[in-house]
């Protein structure tokens, strides 16, 4: 059966789908409660929700915005339930989040963020440019700045480390990719990672660029 997504304003959507939305995040050992989700709802633009029938499989809450006038996808949170769909899944809504910016930002670059707690929600990743954080790489001054910004946004600047990318909460639940985290995989980005301890509230800050003729040819990588 096909993958049917909906995208809709994140304020449009009714306590009963959060609790949809919640109760797939148990099944990935995320446990977004409904409660923070709510919260999320009016914080956040834009959920994309994908279905097989009745059935909701995942979905995503992110923003297209501008950050010092520098286009961007701004991912706040992804769940994908743990089936052996996941990768596609999570390949549609990324489809669906570049769709949209192509709408919004024509033939410009744009700047992907998101919040990782595993290496591989690195996936979203594949084959954008100049990824931060990545293996054997020391971040530029516009780099560890561009760190900043995003943790700030994502409310997560408390402690932050702009060398390694690596933030802090502080004490608040906070979203992140839920993707795979019950089927971990060696990945040559593991080394980013060590740093990382989630039980600790720690997240990494992680961003690429998407170039504009990839999002206007269609062309820009997904896991498959």
């Amino acid at each position: 059966m096909a993958i049917e997504l909906t995208t809709k304003d994140c304020d449009a959507l009714d306590d009963a789908e959060l609790e949809e939305f919640a109760a797939v995040s148990d099944l990935q050992g995320a446990a977004f409660s409904a409660g923070f989700l709510s919260k999320q709802r009016e914080e956040w633009v834009l959920s994309s929700l994908a279905r097989e029938g009745d059935s909701l499989l995942g979905g995503m809450m992110f923003t297209l915005e501008r950050i010092g006038g520098t286009p961007c996808i701004l991912i706040n949170l992804i769940v994908t339930q743990p089936k052996d769909r996941e990768r596609e899944l999570l390949a549609a809504l990324l489809h669906e989040a570049y769709s949209r910016a192509l709408l919004a930002f024509p033939d410009e670059d744009v700047l992907v963020g998101v919040k990782l707690i595993s290496p591989n929600g690195y996936e979203i990743f594949n084959g954008l440019a100049d990824v931060v954080p990545r293996p054997g790489h020391r971040p530029t001054g516009e780099e560890r700045a561009w760190s900043r910004r995003l943790a700030k946004r994502f409310g997560l600047d408390h402690g932050l480390d702009d060398r390694s990318s690596l933030a802090v909460s502080d004490g608040e639940q906070y979203g992140y990719v839920a993707y795979r985290l019950q089927d971990p995989i060696e990945t040559p980005c593991q080394e980013v990672f060590e740093c990382c301890a989630p039980e600790d509230g720690q997240a990494l800050i992680v961003f690429g660029w998407v170039m504009a003729e990839q999002l206007a040819d269609g062309s820009v990588p997904v896991p498959v």
